[in-house]
């Protein structure tokens, strides 16, 4: 007999794993769907990787609120999963008098937003904080609390908390039509699977207005915003000390540079409107732009390797603000046009969107228990394995080195591949080890890692060279046998 789920999920980024795991704290029965191979491969494995406060949020806005909120729910949350981050500070720098005037104005928001440690600062104290910027900085604005994140583990970390304890992942499952019929939500998927649920959220990113239309709402258009991005060589890392912010503009947060939790940099992201939601393809005239910003701000960065290039979209609107609305009489909440803050927001919307269920008739009976998972550290700024001795006296496989640019051991490779939400593409093994993400960009390992890969899933090596093979069957992740409880009636 065919189960009927409590909640069914659409779309497993950063937003939709949160949902998920908030979710997974219930008495329900919770499935998640995700078009891809793995979690967090759309907008959300592409962003900046910035930690976001919200002091520059419209005041007054659903992001605002959710941002802050979010900011305290994931300062308990990082510690407690490992999540790999660094608390740098950022610095919006003022290049033009117009510019610097802006910053009292700023500065307010950010206040009225609740981030009240956010400061205006001389010329001087920018040069103090940051010597190797261009000169003619008129001044600044700092802000104590942006900061560095890992955008690769925060939605496996979701996920696999989400997995232990009673939600079921579909993957590779891309939805073709969702019809309410009867009282369930009935989503067919491929190869014509079908998953019915009572209650449906829409957090489908750059296609949640299509899943939108779907249920008869026409309140929003996405249309995918490309930022493409330029990361630098590690030997970079030792030009900045924070996150250099500009002052944004109506459109878009503008171009920064940041390092990265992996010692890093990086420059970006550029704003271009697309028609074409699979379109994250770099271009040479958005390269060129970043390469002249930079200059611009960080003169000695151009001296610097380029490690890679990469685009990503965000999920724009017509609107100004998050699109999320609960349509009660069908029990359905879309969630829609986040854009490029959903990393920092994720845990704030998960919150709102269970709040918004609740109001529409869901049940939230709290399990007895919730199972935590600490996540494996891929950050510079934690220990690694490969130099940690007690470690590899315990287990020699992480003391041997497979990727040498990123310093990623065989230990990791088969952890990654066997943890609750596995890696089976080489894509996934990156985003879970950084093997195959360094200076080489594996030319040197790559063909050891797919071998491994290979061997350990049974798969064969020509489908690990892509990211999603041809037609893909769905593959499911189901809760172990004693994760689930018992669902609503």
């Amino acid at each position: 007999m065919q189960t009927i789920y409590d909640v069914a999920i659409i779309g497993a980024g950063a937003v939709g794993t949160a949902i998920a795991r908030e979710l997974a704290r219930y008495r329900l029965d919770v499935v998640l769907l995700e078009a891809k191979p793995d979690v967090g491969m759309g907008t959300t494995k592409a962003n900046t990787a910035i930690w976001h406060t919200g002091f520059d949020a419209k005041t007054g806005t659903l992001e605002a609120r959710l941002l802050r909120r979010s900011y305290a729910l994931l300062e308990d949350y990082v510690a407690q999963a490992g999540i790999p981050t660094e608390r740098l500070g950022g610095l919006l720098v003022a290049w033009t008098e117009e510019q610097y005037h802006t910053l009292p104005t700023l500065r307010d928001r950010a206040h009225a937003n609740g981030v009240t440690d956010v400061r205006i600062i001389s010329a001087e104290e920018v040069y103090r904080l940051e010597p190797h910027l261009n000169r003619g900085a008129w001044g600044g604005l700092f802000v104590p609390g942006e900061s560095l994140i890992c955008p690769f583990t925060l939605p496996i970390a979701y996920a696999t908390e989400a997995l232990l304890n009673g939600v079921t992942l579909k993957l590779n499952f891309p939805v073709g039509k969702v019809r309410l019929e009867n009282g369930l939500h009935t989503v067919i998927g491929p190869r014509e699977e079908v998953v019915r649920a009572r209650y449906l959220v829409n957090a489908a990113g750059l296609y949640s207005d299509e899943i939108d239309h779907m249920l008869g709402h026409h309140d929003f258009t996405i249309t995918p915003r490309r930022g493409e991005l330029i990361v630098f060589d590690k030997f970079a890392r030792r030009l900045l000390n924070h996150v250099i912010l500009p002052v944004p503009t109506a459109r878009t947060k503008g171009v920064l540079i940041s390092p990265t939790v992996y010692g890093n940099v990086l420059l970006g992201p550029t704003a271009e409107d697309l028609d074409d939601k699979t379109n994250t393809a770099t271009s040479e005239q958005g390269l060129q732009t970043l390469l002249e910003k930079g200059r611009a701000i960080l003169p000695d960065l151009l001296s610097e390797e380029v490690t890679a290039t990469y685009a990503g979209l965000r999920a724009a609107t017509e609107h100004k603000d998050y699109q999320i609305r609960l349509h009660a009489d069908q029990r359905y909440v879309c969630v829609g046009g986040i854009r490029s803050t959903g990393v920092s927001a994720s845990m704030g919307i998960a919150e709102y969107v269970a709040g918004l269920l609740a109001e529409a008739g869901l049940p939230l009976r709290p399990k007895a228990e919730f199972k935590t998972f600490k996540m494996p550290n891929i950050g510079e700024a934690g220990p690694r394995p490969y130099r940690q001795a007690e470690r590899i006296a315990r287990n020699p496989d992480y003391g041997r080195v497979v990727c040498h640019c990123e310093k990623v051991t065989l230990g990791e490779i088969l952890d990654a591949i066997h943890s609750p939400v596995p890696a089976r593409t080489l894509d996934a093994l990156r985003r879970r080890t950084r093997a195959t993400q360094g200076r080489c960009q594996g030319f040197n390992c790559q063909a050891h890692v797919i071998d491994i890969l290979a061997q350990e899933t049974g798969q064969d090596p020509r489908f690990l060279l892509s990211l999603e093979g041809d037609d893909p069957p769905p593959f499911t992740l189901t809760p172990p046998a004693d994760a689930t409880e018992e669902g609503q009636p």
